[in-house]
């Protein structure tokens, strides 16, 4: 796995062997390029993505009364994206400036923070997508649906952030601060003639696509069918809900992710070439950034669609700004029906989110 190491060796001169001599491959238009595209791209996720799940919980902790699995993924995958959000303005300053000024502890740290929220937010949409799949599909029959307690919810809470850490483990014991000819650079350095670098590659595919694609579409593709078969005015919206989950990730998430299985081919010696190496490393650039603003999207995906957040989201507003959102309305009956949602058992409870 090379998450900073994407937005670092792409400053990097890269040695090209030609007719058994080494030639420099310049990257001097790609790091002028980098400079300002990165910083730029990494504020602006930044900021939208730390209002947006900065209101998730805050409505979370402000407003809720009684604890379900669904609510409960939703606050750690709020807090996932938060501590990946974290790390972007370290990255964003190594960009603007190709060189690290922070030391080798927070090399480590920041590296923490990137990968601990990358892997806790894609295990935590895997948890809610196999929650709503065993609430509407063997809500009676599962032991998941029958041991819903909070200290159950909690206790695999905490099985998926050692899960996370053990799949960041590799990034952050590797991550290293090198003093090199252009400066100071935070990066992974592999053990010479190892294969960990072609394990990080083949784990963030695996880990980061094909795991979770194959989760969302197997739990939502037997979800739809009971939804559609149900009397309720709301079952197309839920099926368009779910159909967007599947979607937007799979929109956001692949062209990363071919990218990273180009880097790994690069790597093994193939497409070794220096445009090559030019071409995947600006592709690199793009992909990343539109990867990384699906952290910004997930709470308008798994809270703001839904009529709970919107009532709550919008009480927070007007109890904040008075002035400016003490005009918004909320109906009387959309009140009494926010606090007789936080009110029904654990089971009716997950089932109401998993379908709004």
């Amino acid at each position: 796995m090379t998450f900073p190491n994407m937005t670092t060796e792409n400053y990097l001169d890269y040695d090209n062997i030609q007719n058994g001599k080494y030639s420099v491959c310049s990257n001097i238009k790609l790091k002028a390029f980098s400079r300002v595209f990165l910083p730029t791209l990494y504020s602006i996720v930044f900021i939208s993505g730390l209002i947006g799940n900065g209101l998730v919980l805050c409505v979370l902790v402000k407003y809720h009364k009684s604890s379900n699995m669904s609510d409960l993924c939703l606050f750690n995958l709020a807090i996932s994206d938060l501590l990946f959000l974290i790390s972007l303005p370290f990255w964003a300053h190594y960009a603007a400036i190709s060189e690290w000024t922070f030391g080798g502890f927070m090399c480590h740290a920041v590296t923490a923070l990137y990968m601990l929220g990358f892997y806790g937010s894609i295990f935590f949409m895997i948890l809610m997508t196999i929650d709503r799949y065993t609430v509407i599909i063997h809500t009676y029959t599962s032991l998941f649906s029958k041991h819903r307690s909070v200290r159950s919810g909690i206790a695999l809470a905490l099985f998926i952030w050692a899960l996370s850490l053990g799949a960041s483990l590799p990034n952050i014991i590797f991550s290293q601060v090198k003093n090199e000819s252009h400066g100071w650079t935070c990066k992974e350095e592999y053990p010479e003639g190892s294969a960990w670098k072609a394990f990080s590659y083949i784990e963030l595919n695996i880990l980061g696509l094909i795991i979770p694609l194959l989760v969302m579409v197997f739990c939502y593709s037997r979800i739809i069918p009971i939804l559609m078969a149900m009397k309720s005015q709301k079952k197309h919206k839920a099926v368009k809900l779910m159909l967007v989950l599947v979607i937007v990730f799979f929109l956001f998430w692949t062209p990363y992710n071919i990218v990273i299985f180009l880097k790994l081919l690069h790597h093994l010696g193939y497409m070794s070439t220096c445009q090559w190496h030019q071409d995947l490393s600006m592709a690199m650039q793009w992909v990343e950034t539109i990867a990384f603003s699906h952290c910004c999207l997930n709470p308008i995906i798994y809270a703001f669609v839904g009529q709970k957040f919107r009532n709550l989201f919008l009480k927070i507003l007007k109890e904040w700004f008075p002035l400016c959102f003490g005009h918004c309305i909320t109906t009387e009956f959309s009140e009494r029906r926010t606090i007789r949602f936080s009110r029904t058992s654990v089971i009716s409870s997950s089932k109401s989110n998993s379908i709004l």
